[in-house]
Formats: structure tokens, sequence, C-alpha cells
């Protein structure tokens, strides 16, 4: 993880269980070194260790997400914060970078809005919240609205057309310091359902997981945060040819990257739409290596 990640030793079980003492009942031995441990095929488990997560170590009081809807882990979500955090303090200093406060727009913030809590608790930046599904706009917005610095902090906008990424969320008159996505990277609900299949078999729940664990797609996430057409490789196509229409309204639009072999492909999109500057970043959550795409028309030094 990022050396600034505070969850790379791990979790203090007994920390978490003192200030979110609804973590308890989750708390399980681990059968190999018989440590505290969760469940983490138990997405209620996942749901209230997050909660405790943020409220240790980011001063939420509040969080809650309704059933069905993508749980992300905390240390994961934040390491790319932390990224994004290394990527604009290496960026030359310019009048750009040195407009405060640092603005940040979340494209997909889903329900449970963690990656504006962790960037404005982080960093103190601020922060537009997008997501085309209404129900996720009206949770996160009950979730900031909890929190008077949060609240101050991070707004909430709707996409009224789901065939839009920046357009109708980016205003005329409005700067950005990042972008930043989690796209949806299946093709279908049938390639979302086999990820979920494959997830349940390597935290050995069972070899042939059941209908009830089947449907529980990716332990929470509804359609639009999951899978779309042509999966992830033509959600950042989309980006990318919307990004043309914004490239002086933002410095480094960014995007996670589930498949590494998709790079060779986005950086033929990106060259063919005449940005100046493309960066591929790896993280790394134990043996899980990640990465993100950034890319800026701006002349960066």
């Amino acid at each position: 993880m990022h050396k600034n990640n505070r969850h790379k030793q791990g979790y203090n079980f007994t920390v978490l269980v003192k200030k979110h003492p609804e973590l308890s009942p989750f708390i399980i031995k681990n059968k190999y070194n018989n440590q505290d441990t969760i469940d983490f095929a138990n997405p209620l488990a996942i749901k209230v260790l997050n909660a405790a997560l943020l409220k240790s170590d980011y001063h939420i009081s509040f969080w809650d997400i309704p059933d069905g809807y993508l749980c992300p882990a905390v240390p994961g979500r934040v390491d790319y914060i932390h990224h994004l955090h290394d990527l604009l303090t290496a960026t030359a200093t310019t009048r750009l970078v040195a407009k405060k406060p640092v603005k940040v727009l979340d494209i997909g913030t889903g329900a449970s809005c963690i990656y504006p809590i962790l960037g404005q608790r982080a960093y103190g930046w601020h922060f537009v919240a997008s997501d085309i599904d209404p129900i996720s706009i009206k949770v996160a917005k009950q979730i900031i609205s909890a929190d008077k610095t949060l609240n101050q902090a991070i707004s909430c906008r709707l996409q009224p057309n789901s065939n839009h990424i920046f357009n109708g969320i980016i205003a005329e008159d409005e700067f950005y310091h990042l972008t930043l996505c989690n796209p949806p990277f299946h093709r279908s609900l049938a390639e979302a359902s086999q990820g979920t299949r494959r997830k349940w078999q390597n935290l050995n729940k069972a070899s042939t997981p059941s209908k009830k664990q089947t449907e529980k797609l990716n332990f929470g996430g509804q359609k639009a945060e999951l899978w779309c057409p042509g999966g992830e490789l033509a959600f950042i196509d989309k980006m990318i040819k919307e990004s043309k229409n914004y490239q002086q309204q933002v410095l480094w639009f960014t995007c996670l990257v589930s498949k590494k072999e998709h790079l060779s492909k986005l950086k033929f999109y990106l060259k063919k739409a005449q940005v100046k500057q493309i960066k591929v970043i790896k993280m790394a959550q134990g043996q899980k290596i990640s990465r993100f795409i950034a890319w800026s028309f701006y002349d960066i030094s």
C-alpha cells in the first residue's frame, strides 16, 4: 500500500470495536493464526467494518448504505486518493495547481460517496460527486449532511443522461484539479456474475456458490456500478472523447483500469485525442496489483 495509507499494517480490531461496538458481533478468529478478523465474504460484516474504519480513522460519525449497493473497501479506496495527491504534488507548480482549495470531480460516486469522504478527510479537498442513480445521490447527500465539514466541502450532482460522463456535470465556469473514477468494468450482467463466482471460490466459501450468493453481485453493487455495454474499455474511451471538451477546465483526468491488457488501447485512444501528458500509476494492496491512467491536455514539465 501507499506509504501514507494508515491501513497498511492491517486492522486493530480492539480499537475498532471500542470506537464502533456494532462491529463486535462480526469478529471471528482466523483459523490459521487465531487472530481477530471478520468474514470478508459477509457483505454486512464488510459494511460494519467500513463504518468502524471511517469512525475511528476519519472521524465520520454516520455512514450507511442500502442493501445491495456496492460496499467499497476503505484501504484500497484511500490508496487511490494518496496516489492522486502524489500526482498533483509532482505536477509543476503553476497558477492552475496553486488554485485553492483543490477541487476534484468523482464520476460515479455511488451511495457510499467513499472517495469524496476520504479525499476531504485526508487532504481537505473539495468535491463534486456525480452519479446516474438517484438513490445513490440521495444516500450520499444524507451521509454528507450529517457532517458539517463534509457538507461544506462536497456537493452531489445527478447525471441526467446515462450516455454522458462529464457533459451535464461540469459547468462552464468550473475548474478541477483532478477527476477520478472507478468505472463499471464488466460488459454484461453474466460477466459480472462470473466474477462474483470467482470471488466466492477465492474466499473458500464454496466450490459451487448458491444462487443466493451469486445474486449478491460483487458483494453488493447495482447495474451501473458493475457493468455497462463494452465494459471498462468502452466506458473509458467515452470518457477520453468527452474530456476533449473540457481540456482547459481539468488539470488531470484519471480513471482506474482493472485490466492491464487494456492499457495499450487506452494509450492509443489518448494519443488520438492529442493529449499532452499520459501517466499510468501502479498501486498494490497485498498481492493485488491495480492501476489508474491519468491524462492532461496541459503542457506540464
